[in-house]
């Protein structure tokens, strides 16, 4: 059985700022573009049975320059619809909502998108482990997506409700990897950078 590699993309302008990104596409900054070119090192000379990639730019941007070839867009990838919250930050969304939390209390839907609540990221992201899956049979799969969706990834196949996700902060351009452990999945490694 293969390890499923979890791949956060770079810096944008947003990751940076603290703001909602789902469907807004934005670049990397110069910093992100240098973050990701950083990530080639701890994925080199690995042979991988699987590469998929948001189709957002900034994760196929990121899957590119660290180096990572034949990459498959998935739709399923995308980041957490924030509905109504889509580039504001969680501190605007406490001064009208105090108390408020993305991964029990979802979000309001907005004038471009629904919005998705914790559950529907996770039936996503089992969907996304169930394509995945025949592929860790051959050997290890990478992920290069957005970091609530991947943390929600990373619940779900640890088998913990979609809104456990919280309990791992995904830091930009980070490998981490999900393994096994006497048949178990498990948490091998978090958050690395070279």
């Amino acid at each position: 059985m293969g390890d499923l590699l979890l791949v956060r993309h770079g810096e944008t302008e947003w990751s940076r700022s603290g703001q909602h990104t789902s469907h807004t596409d934005l670049p990397l900054t110069p910093h992100g573009e240098e973050q990701a070119k950083s990530l080639a090192p701890l994925l080199s000379g690995r042979p991988f049975a699987l590469v998929l990639t948001s189709p957002l730019g900034r994760a196929v941007r990121t899957a590119e320059l660290a180096g990572l070839v034949g990459a498959e867009t998935d739709a399923d990838l995308h980041e957490w619809d924030y509905g109504g919250y889509e580039g504001v930050t969680t501190r605007d969304i406490h001064r009208a909502r105090p108390g408020w939390d993305l991964w029990t209390d979802g979000v309001p839907p907005g004038a471009e998108s629904p919005g998705e609540s914790p559950e529907q990221v996770g039936l996503r992201a089992d969907r996304l482990l169930s394509r995945v899956e025949p592929a860790l049979a051959e050997g290890d799969v990478v992920l290069v997506a957005h970091g609530h969706f991947l943390r929600v990834v990373t619940a779900r196949r640890l088998g913990l409700p979609a809104s456990e996700g919280r309990l791992f902060q995904l830091a930009t351009a980070t490998l981490s990897r999900l393994s096994t452990e006497h048949g178990h999945p498990v948490l091998a490694e978090w958050n690395t950078r070279s």
